[in-house]
């Protein structure tokens, strides 16, 4: 269980994967208005004050207070020669008891993406959540046609679980998406990928 006192960082070959801070406002809200265009067709409807300063700050605070609570794990890619934040991955609704599970979300910049960041991350967060945190699957979920996505999750190990009907509203519409889980021991071995 992650504690208020805990600072949570994880390194990887490139990246430094930590807390947003107040800080990074410039940063976070610059590389979201210039991604905007390829974010909006993954991503809900960004409400209106999505980019102001007070709406990120909240997103701090919530980011310390679910790491404090141990509900999630909201982390900054940051790479490590310029300290660019490159995109964020959170592993959200983790639960615990009979279940000890979460669930994995993530966003990178259009300029960054396709460089493996997020698949370096992917696996750091996989590998923290089943060592340090002690769970067992990890969830994730993307639109059918998201084939980068579908992608990164499957060469993380990810394995294809189904669909779900009207999951998430993405880009103001109820869509289906399809689940992936990894388990900490997965015996399942290669699944078929089911209908896009």
């Amino acid at each position: 269980m992650l504690t208020r006192k805990r600072k949570v960082r994880i390194e990887t070959e490139r990246m430094s994967l930590r807390l947003p801070q107040q800080g990074d406002y410039h940063a976070w809200t610059g590389l979201r208005a210039e991604s905007r265009e390829f974010l909006k067709p993954w991503e809900p409807i960004w409400a209106d004050d999505h980019l102001a300063r007070r709406a990120f700050t909240n997103r701090v605070y919530w980011a310390q207070r679910a790491v404090g609570n141990g509900s999630a794990l909201p982390l900054f890619l940051i790479r490590r020669d310029d300290q660019a934040l490159l995109g964020a991955i959170t592993l959200d609704n983790i639960r615990r008891g009979p279940s000890q599970a979460g669930m994995l979300g993530y966003w990178i910049g259009e300029r960054f993406a396709r460089h493996g960041y997020m698949r370096e991350a992917i696996k750091a967060v996989v590998h923290y959540s089943f060592t340090q945190l002690d769970l067992s699957r990890i969830e994730a979920a993307c639109l059918p046609e998201n084939q980068a996505s579908r992608g990164v999750l499957e060469s993380c190990g990810f394995k294809y679980e189904g669909v779900a009907q009207s999951y998430l509203q993405i880009n103001g519409r109820w869509r289906n998406h399809v689940l992936y889980a990894n388990l900490r021991t997965d015996r399942r071995g290669r699944t078929e990928i089911g209908p896009a």
